[in-house]
């Protein structure tokens, strides 16, 4: 590594959504691009479920791939009260769901047919921790009495950690986390815990969906948190610690959808997500960890085999631009309008 020019073993994203139909077709070339590998979110209409789901997801993620494309999707299976055990066991034995996803119901985007009470998937979870699957976790309740910028913390609290205490083999990975509270408990539990941090989280605190006005693209959920919170994540992310990994969670809707009375929650951050983090590991003076936290804790932690191609980043200004188009429609990416100093390089090495 210079200063100026960073080869990296190849990244992969642990927590994207890439949608399906139209949207699928213009935002996977993004995440195929930055990325070998990609946990995708089975937070569909309708969700996946089933094994045989999850089969066509994929093709339809692999039919949507530019020509040549290596990219790897890896699908999850989307837990309901009505979730059998012995249907994500087949898919997990069989290759088909690489984890689980628990949304606790309603807490986001196309969330209403999630979990209500864990008490009703218990014999899935037991199953999970005999067979060594992962569960991810959108770790917020959903309670109107819980102030929304406090739902993290009180999830961790009141579900996450009776889970736990009740399934201690389980591996756990606590998706997208917003805190100081999150970096807290999931450096204090066994290896079996872990989570994901996104480029958004890092860079942004809650005053950015409100200056000057109501700033839709900056609205996400979890929703970004006071300044001593994402703070805490720049130090979790550019710590080192294996406990702490790249997960995105691009979260594209067109910009109508940002700008109507829906307001719908999620960044969409694949298109420049890599420079997105090296100016955070840079501005850290962290760019020797960049490699562990993108490349190598994921796999780890997921028990799967470490990326031998390579990508280059070099110190060389990128313009993002203010929309990409989506057909008739269009999106807002995430640092839009601005100026990024890290380039990843299209002539990177292909072997390590």
């Amino acid at each position: 590594m210079s200063e100026e020019r960073l080869i990296l073993r190849c990244p992969d994203d642990w927590h994207v959504h890439l949608r399906d139909d139209d949207m699928l077709a213009a935002v996977v070339k993004y995440t195929a691009h930055q990325f070998r590998r990609a946990i995708v979110m089975p937070n569909l209409k309708p969700p996946v479920t089933t094994v045989q789901q999850g089969l066509d997801y994929r093709q339809r993620i692999l039919s949507a791939l530019p020509a040549g494309s290596a990219f790897e999707p890896l699908i999850t299976a989307y837990l309901t009260d009505a979730s059998k055990a012995d249907e994500i066991a087949r898919g997990f034995e069989a290759g088909v769901f690489a984890a689980c996803k628990l949304y606790p119901a309603n807490a986001t985007t196309n969330s209403d047919q999630g979990v209500t009470s864990i008490a009703l998937i218990h014999d899935v979870l037991e199953t999970m921790q005999r067979i060594d699957m992962p569960l991810l976790i959108h770790g917020e309740v959903t309670s109107s009495e819980v102030d929304v910028f406090d739902r993290e913390a009180v999830f961790i609290d009141t579900v996450l950690m009776p889970l736990l205490a009740n399934f201690p083999e389980l591996r756990v990975v606590l998706e997208h986390i917003t805190t100081q509270d999150a970096v807290d408990f999931v450096a204090a539990q066994s290896g079996n815990v872990a989570a994901t941090i996104t480029p958004h989280h890092l860079e942004i605190n809650r005053n950015a969906m409100f200056e000057g006005g109501m700033r839709p693209h900056m609205y996400c959920l979890p929703t970004a948190k006071r300044e001593g919170h994402r703070l805490a994540l720049r130090a979790a992310a550019t710590s080192g610690n294996p406990k702490f990994f790249l997960g995105t969670d691009s979260a594209p809707h067109t910009l109508q959808a940002k700008e109507s009375d829906c307001g719908c929650a999620g960044i969409f951050n694949a298109p420049y997500a890599l420079e997105a983090y090296a100016k955070v590991f840079d501005e850290e003076q962290a760019m020797h960890r960049l490699e562990g936290f993108a490349s190598e804790f994921g796999p780890a932690f997921y028990r799967l085999p470490l990326n031998e191609a390579t990508i280059v980043l070099e110190r060389r200004p990128v313009q993002v631009p203010a929309t990409l188009r989506l057909g008739n429609a269009e999106l807002r990416p995430f640092h839009a309008g601005a100026t990024l100093p890290w380039r990843l390089m299209d002539d990177a090495p292909t072997t390590r």
